[in-house]
């Protein structure tokens, strides 16, 4: 079909349907429809003179956004229409009824013109922000200030306030989550947002507010470390507990045979210490509040052998039991919180058990302000040697003046300043985004209570007992306790299991692997001509091995182990074999080559 000079053409979803002589009017007048109720307020009308095309959507899954329609330059939401609603004398329904507020979707969106502010309004605009904090998402609308932060910040600060421990759920203590972090005294910020407020999120809050000082402190808070006072952490400050789940059921297998909860005799196979079955009852379950550390048995169980039975010496099936129990993990402790005795949906009987184990900060714990400001703590200090302001008060919290600049994180420095005056004046700030409270409104709080407007003070250092010579900056954060916790992460061994493949190391915490020692840091031992140290490193620690290796033909030797002999599988010889030292996974690769129809060779010489 060709296209007519001058006419509009009009698209159903994507679909040509026909052309139109007056595209402009034709729109105008869809949207006066649609505004009346005459056209479904589900379908959008995006119109693009220069293309002289004319888009009508109505297809599913269209992501779409409520604005006030304005008209001559004047918000159709006056502010009678404001009171009726405030009355509940009219609903939301009523609104986008009568054409007060519609919704645009992406397309649409290209026609408008909106306005942030009602007194910004000008002849051109065609819609109103409801508020400017709708122009971003839910997770953005609860941080306070975020309009002073820079978009990076803001990105972590929602990523980082998804990690937060607080009162996750008011029935955690009946829940059987397979991990959960609770925090012991969570509490609402001194700075809230209002989305914040309407959703209700200080029924569950997650993290405390701290008093911080900005300074530094004999280097133990460089860089993002937070020196935190010990004694504030005595009394509870961020002090959380960790929930684990462990569970176990007696399964079916083919032939009839099943699992048994029991505590294990010590005939079976892959019996344990006696000690790990201390804890049990008699039916094989732990009992509630019985502390527990790693390796102990939380639910004894037998399993039936992994292949059939061996006939014994008198010709008769014995059955055969293997230790199958639920352990606690490597690295893992605690107490028994709760233990549930139920069913599975196919009908086997199931137990988990819920440890629980108290994790006061330390060294290494993270922290983050709501405003991407993350750190780990670098040092606990006694509040006998924090610095302290002339009434006393000692900061919870130091933070270094370097993470501010850099990473223009205003909002935070903001946030003291609220906190502040929020803690003297006992009402709770604003923070919401473009439309919060102001640093003004702040320094005359301040100011009222006889501190100075800027947030300054004349700190005393705990240890020598002399005035710090500078003003610091001081004031009230909402921190948030993450949970990456250290003990959750330490990891350190000497000796432990390996792969069959490789003979190296397995990886992970969870399988008690090594540390990976990288092609990065390999690099590093070369830099510096530490030979023995990578010898160490990518060998003897790794994956040595001994191999003989015929000086004839360059072949690994193979062994017969019922003769008890080594022999050249090319030479079919043994006098010329010489044990070397080689990496396992050289080895493995030599086998693989082989296996491509590969023959490779090790020369041999004499060390000269």
């Amino acid at each position: 079909m060709e296209k007519p000079k001058h006419k509009t053409a009009v698209y159903l979803n994507g679909r040509l349907i026909g052309f139109h002589e007056k595209g402009t009017a034709l729109v105008s007048s869809l949207r006066e429809n649609r505004r009346t109720g005459v056209i479904s307020r589900q379908v959008n009308f995006a119109h693009f003179p220069r293309d002289r095309a004319l888009y009508i959507n109505t297809d599913g899954g269209r992501a779409r956004r409520p604005y006030i329609v304005v008209e001559n330059g004047k918000s159709k939401l006056t502010p009678d229409i404001v009171e009726k609603l405030k009355k509940r004398e009219i609903s939301w329904d009523y609104l986008v009824s009568n054409g007060i507020i519609e919704y645009l979707d992406a397309e649409e969106e290209e026609n408008a013109y909106v306005s942030t502010r009602e007194e910004e309004l000008s002849e051109e605009h065609t819609h109103l922000e409801i508020d400017p904090i709708s122009i971003v998402g839910v997770t953005v609308a609860q941080l306070p200030f975020p309009e002073y932060n820079s978009s990076p910040r803001i990105t972590m600060a929602c990523a980082m306030s998804k990690q937060s421990l607080g009162l996750y759920a008011s029935s955690f203590n009946i829940r059987m989550d397979s991990r959960a972090h609770f925090m012991y005294y969570p509490q609402a910020p001194l700075v809230q947002t209002r989305p914040y407020r309407n959703l209700k999120l200080s029924k569950r809050p997650c993290g405390q507010n701290f008093v911080v000082a900005v300074a530094t402190h004999y280097g133990y808070n460089m860089g993002d470390g937070l020196v935190i006072n010990k004694n504030a952490v005595d009394r509870a400050l961020g002090r959380s507990v960790f929930y684990k789940t462990y569970e176990t059921e007696e399964r079916r297998y083919p032939g009839g045979q099943k699992d048994k909860f029991e505590i294990p005799q010590p005939t079976i196979a892959g019996y344990r210490e006696e000690a790990m079955y201390s804890k049990l009852g008699e039916d094989g379950v732990i009992f509630p509040e019985a502390e527990v550390k790693a390796k102990d048995v939380l639910v004894g169980k037998t399993s039936p052998p992994r292949f059939l039975e061996e006939v014994s010496g008198f010709g008769i099936a014995e059955e055969k039991k293997r230790e199958n129990s639920a352990v606690v993990k490597e690295g893992e402790e605690g107490f028994v919180d709760a233990v549930l005795l139920t069913e599975s949906p196919s009908g086997n009987k199931l137990v988990k058990v819920k440890v629980r184990s108290v994790k006061t900060p330390e060294l290494g714990d993270k922290f983050a302000s709501r405003h991407g400001q993350k750190g780990v703590i670098g040092l606990l200090v006694n509040q006998e040697d924090m610095p302290f302001t002339e009434q006393g008060v000692v900061p919870d919290l130091i933070i270094n003046p370097h993470a501010i600049p850099s990473r223009m994180t205003a909002g935070h420095i903001l946030e003291m300043l609220g906190g502040k005056a929020s803690a003297l004046s006992g009402k709770i700030m604003d923070g919401t985004g473009f439309n919060g409270d102001t640093e003004e409104g702040f320094a005359k709080i301040l100011e009222s209570y006889g501190f100075k407007k800027d947030g300054k003070e004349r700190l005393y250092d705990g240890i020598s007992g002399e005035a710090i010579e500078v003003e610091i900056f001081i004031g009230v954060v909402y921190y948030q306790k993450l949970h990456h916790l250290v003990s959750n992460k330490m990891h350190v061994r000497s000796r432990g299991p390996v792969q069959l493949l490789t003979h190296q190391p397995t990886e992970g915490r969870a399988r008690e692997g090594g540390l990976r020692f990288g092609e990065m840091e390999r690099d590093c031992l070369i830099g510096h001509g530490a030979s023995m140290l990578l010898k160490e490193r990518m060998l003897e620690e790794s994956d040595k091995t001994t191999e003989l290796i015929c000086a004839k033909c360059g072949s690994v030797a193979v062994t017969d182990y019922i003769r008890n002999k080594s022999y050249c599988p090319l030479c079919a010889e043994a006098d010329e074999l010489y044990p070397i030292e080689i990496s396992y996974a050289f080895k493995l690769l030599l086998d693989e080559i082989k296996a491509i129809g590969v023959f490779p060779r090790i020369m041999l010489k004499d060390k000269a």
